[in-house]
C-alpha cells in the first residue's frame, strides 16, 4: 500500500476513534516514520521475534499502554469496538497481527503516554530521540531513520 493511502485508510480511521487532540500533523508524521522504521508498514509479524503489527509491538508495549491511566479506558473501549470480547494485553497483542487500525491506535496511545510534546515537524534528531525513548528498539538503525522520517513528512505536508 502506498504511504499516502496508508495515511488516509488506516491513520485517519484510527485517529478518528481517539479524542480529536490526538490527531495532529506531528502525530501522523511520527506514526508513519515509526511504522516505516519498524516494519516498512508491511510486515505484521517480526521475523524471528515476538513483535506484532505494523509498529512491531511486543506484549510489554501493549501492557504499558493498557496500564496507563490516561489510555486504559480508551484502549479498552476501542478494543471492544474492534471485536475483542475481553481486552487484555494478550488479546490486544494477538489482534495486532490482523488489525492495522487497532495497531495504529496502540501506537498513538503509546506516544500519548510520553510527557514530552511530540517533536516539531522537521526536527529529525528530536524525532529519533522520541522514537528511541518510546519504542526502545532492540537494534536501532539510525541510518534508515532520516529517509523514513522524510517520507512521512512528505506525505503529511504534501
Amino acid at each position: 500500500m502506498l504511504l499516502s493511502a496508508f495515511n488516509t485508510t488506516v491513520l485517519t480511521v484510527a485517529l478518528g476513534m481517539l479524542p480529536a487532540q490526538m490527531d495532529t500533523p506531528e502525530a501522523r508524521v511520527m506514526l508513519l516514520a515509526i511504522g516505516l522504521q519498524e516494519s516498512e508498514l508491511t510486515f505484521r509479524c517480526q521475523k524471528n521475534g515476538p513483535a506484532h503489527g505494523c509498529w512491531q509491538f511486543e506484549i510489554t508495549g501493549v501492557r504499558s499502554v493498557l496500564s496507563n491511566d490516561a489510555c486504559r479506558k480508551l484502549l479498552w473501549d476501542i478494543s471492544i469496538k474492534r471485536g475483542i470480547t475481553y481486552p487484555s494485553s494478550a488479546s490486544i497483542y494477538a489482534a495486532l497481527v490482523t488489525d492495522d487500525i487497532l495497531a495504529a491506535i496502540v501506537a498513538r496511545l503509546l506516544l500519548w503516554t510520553d510527557p514530552k510534546p511530540l517533536p516539531a515537524i522537521g526536527d529529525v534528531q528530536d524525532a529519533w530521540s522520541y522514537y528511541l525513548r518510546n519504542w526502545e528498539p532492540g537494534k536501532p538503525r539510525f541510518d534508515a531513520w532520516p529517509e523514513n522520517y522524510a517520507r512521512a513528512v512528505s506525505v503529511i505536508q504534501g
